[in-house]
């Protein structure tokens, strides 16, 4: 399956995309997209995947992969289902958090399998207001397993505020 990659290239960027995890407290996190405004698509439906590099205090956008086939938004797969899951497995390298309006049991347990976290979201949410929230997240008492992910990106965590967690 072809995926498609357009990213904004700014001066002094390379033109090799590097898909290692980010560090010094910074994180790749990916929103499936029909819109590149919205999290409002299914995880094998998505036509896009946006992805943006996020610290404590700034966000800015990647990249953005594009997919020629894709599920319906019923959840059902044609016969190369299992090949549009893992094309889109594939895209997430480098990315710790996916925010997806829905994704099925099985292609989650693929995402975890490549160290990708995934969170479904109850309702469709602007990516701009998802960022914001995981920036407050990353400000504050971050959850265990936003914790993790910045520990392994080099991101400032107040390790007493953890262990005043667990009194």
């Amino acid at each position: 399956m072809a995926v498609r990659t357009l990213r904004l290239v700014e001066e002094g960027d390379s033109v090799m995309l590097d898909r290692r995890p980010v560090k010094g407290g910074h994180m790749r996190v990916a929103f499936t997209t029909s819109d590149m405004k919205t999290v409002n698509a299914h995880f094998a439906g998505a036509r896009t995947i946006a992805v943006y590099e996020i610290s404590q205090d700034d966000s800015r956008f990647v990249e953005a992969l594009q997919f020629e086939n894709k599920s319906g938004e019923e959840g059902k797969h044609g016969d190369d289902g299992e090949e549009r899951i893992n094309a889109r497995i594939r895209s997430l390298e480098g990315c710790a958090l996916l925010f997806v309006k829905a994704i099925g049991g099985p292609a989650a347990a693929k995402v975890v399998r490549a160290n990708v976290h995934p969170i479904k979201l109850p309702q469709e949410e602007t990516i701009a207001d998802v960022i914001e929230r995981v920036q407050g997240m990353m400000k504050g008492n971050p959850p265990p397993w936003l914790r993790k992910i910045m520990l392994q990106t080099g991101g400032q965590v107040d390790e007493m505020a953890f262990m005043d967690d667990e009194e």
